[in-house]
């Protein structure tokens, strides 16, 4: 059977050029690659363009933009070099149907049949390149206070390095803070008495060159295919442990780690079946936003039940008093999982995307579901009901374990088996929701920020994400207010105290220098004049 060859349009250097043609072509996907516009038969069903080394920015978006007005609808694929530094999600604003950074000969030929197939490819990895900056000629001093500032750098970095995850021991933490604090100090007071800020900071090595990795593929540019593309993203992040970024506690940390990640894997399996049950539903009645989110609310107790149940396993029995239970009925009996988490961002954010294929709202742009940017940002969204999900059924756990001795081996980390270790953190659990619930909510709610959990780089991490949330302040209980009150108060009063301060410390100065300096003078003066009489009578 023959296959007709897809037509390509091929915008590369000479040598690479050349190789490409040769090798990127085979028998079970053949393509007749063409290296100039002339050459065509028709129109190309692919362009690519393989970016030099230096490239400017501007000169990049330009070319891009013509790229797509000349051959549109042919998709773009864009090959970077691995020496390539731009910000990763800069480059999502190009809306290339494809991007790749230094790709190997199987994963270019992949993307490109992606592409014919009308997918959509990304994978970025950018890393963060030191400045050259030229050797400048400095002095003995200023060698001192550069060389002391790197060290206090490097030291800090270590610290930062030790302090992310927080380690365990409370008193471990407590001297790596310190000593965070007493570096941050001495530097300070290094740049206050003998430098400028820049100085000792344009050559600090950093301990490791961060990196920002991007790394997308789509079968399609429905919206099947973006919940498959983020579906594998998030599994393939549970799967490979996930540590605390947060820089707070969380239930699920009490968790095993294999039990953890069943429940997250099984949340996420949850979440695919009711995305299914309400893609179903909505053809045959068309659902309204209201009635979309109303029956997504009905939907997550029985959600939270079968997340819980796949982690308790159906035929699991343990003992509890004299006789063998079933784990999961019992847990379903004990735990309460029809309260809500308040700080859950509205739904319909997620849903009208995922079910009724409505384009996503980005820093003021309406997008498709399949861009890059709507997609990452529902998968933070997503991440974020996993983690909140996960949290309220892990702190119920932790509750039933206390009543339950013998299910703390089963389900939880060893060093909670102890009666003791347990209830501390469950007390620390239960204080740190209350600051949450009668403090730093209201503040939140005040500065219009919503704190949203994401998996990144193998962390749970903290986002604020920034939007209007005045409906949920005028709902706030009457302590909460006075919080969100004395926000405002703040606000108002901070200007005036300031300029307060100012003019008092203005007075200070006319009064030491024009009163108490003259006043200084005149004794001084006549002490003088006192001392040279004296000296002349003798």
């Amino acid at each position: 059977m023959n296959v007709q060859a897809r037509e390509i349009l091929l915008f590369a250097p000479d040598l690479l050029g050349e190789s490409l043609v040769a090798e990127l072509s085979t028998a079970e996907h053949p393509l007749s690659i063409r290296r100039s516009s002339d050459a065509l038969e028709g129109h190309p069903d692919l362009v690519i363009w393989s970016l030099p080394g230096r490239s400017q920015p501007l000169l990049l978006d330009r070319e891009i933009l013509q790229l797509q007005q000349r051959w549109t609808p042919a998709p773009i694929l864009l090959l970077l070099p691995s020496d390539f530094s731009r910000d990763p999600r800069e480059l999502l604003a190009l809306n290339c149907e494809g991007i790749l950074q230094d790709p190997d000969l199987e994963g270019l030929r992949s993307a490109i049949h992606r592409l014919l197939q009308g997918g959509r490819v990304l994978n970025i990895e950018s890393r963060a390149s030191a400045a050259e900056h030229p050797g400048q000629p400095v002095g003995a001093a200023s060698w001192l206070l550069l060389s002391g500032l790197q060290q206090i750098s490097a030291d800090l970095q270590v610290i930062e390095a030790l302090l992310n995850p927080p380690p365990d021991q409370s008193l471990l933490r407590l001297l790596l803070e310190g000593r965070r604090r007493e570096l941050l100090s001495a530097r300070n007071l290094l740049l206050w008495l003998w430098g400028p800020l820049q100085m000792g900071l344009d050559d600090a090595v950093a301990l490791s060159q961060p990196t920002e990795s991007i790394s997308l593929s789509l079968r399609d540019r429905n919206t099947e295919a973006v919940w498959e593309a983020i579906q594998d993203r998030l599994q393939t992040a549970v799967s490979g442990g996930l540590g605390n970024g947060t820089g707070q506690l969380l239930a699920i940390e009490g968790l095993l780690p294999e039990r953890r990640r069943d429940l997250l894997l099984a949340l996420l399996k949850q979440l695919h079946a009711v995305l299914l049950r309400l893609r179903q539903e909505a053809p045959a009645a068309p659902l309204s936003q209201q009635d979309l989110r109303t029956r997504w609310n009905a939907l997550q107790p029985e959600v939270r039940q079968q997340a819980l149940r796949s982690v308790a396993g159906s035929y699991v029995r343990v003992p509890f008093g004299e006789s063998m239970q079933p784990v999961a009925e019992e847990l379903l009996k004990r735990t309460d999982l029809l309260r809500g988490d308040e700080e859950l961002p509205d739904p319909m954010t997620m849903l009208a995307a995922l079910v009724q294929d409505q384009p996503v709202l980005v820093d003021g742009q309406l997008l498709p579901s399949d861009d890059p940017r709507a997609l990452l940002q529902l998968e933070t969204l997503i991440s974020n009901w996993l983690v909140r999900t996960a949290e309220l059924i892990g702190g119920e756990l932790l509750g039933v374990c206390g009543e339950w001795p013998e299910l703390r081996r089963y389900l939880l980390d060893h060093a909670l088996i102890s009666t003791r270790e347990l209830e501390r953190l469950r007390n620390q659990l239960n204080s740190q929701s209350r600051w949450q619930e009668w403090i730093e909510r209201p503040i939140r709610l005040y500065e219009s920020r919503r704190l949203l959990y994401r998996l990144h780089s193998g962390q749970i991490e903290p986002l604020l994400l920034t939007e209007p949330r005045d409906e949920e302040l005028k709902q706030l209980q009457w302590w909460q207010q006075q919080v969100a009150l004395l926000v405002e108060a703040r606000d108002a009063i901070a200007p005036q105290v300031q300029s307060l301060v100012k003019r008092f410390g203005d007075l200070m100065v006319v009064v030491l220098t024009q009163v108490v300096g003259r006043a200084i003078g005149l004794i001084g003066r006549g002490i003088a004049q006192g001392m040279g009489r004296s000296l002349g009578r003798s």
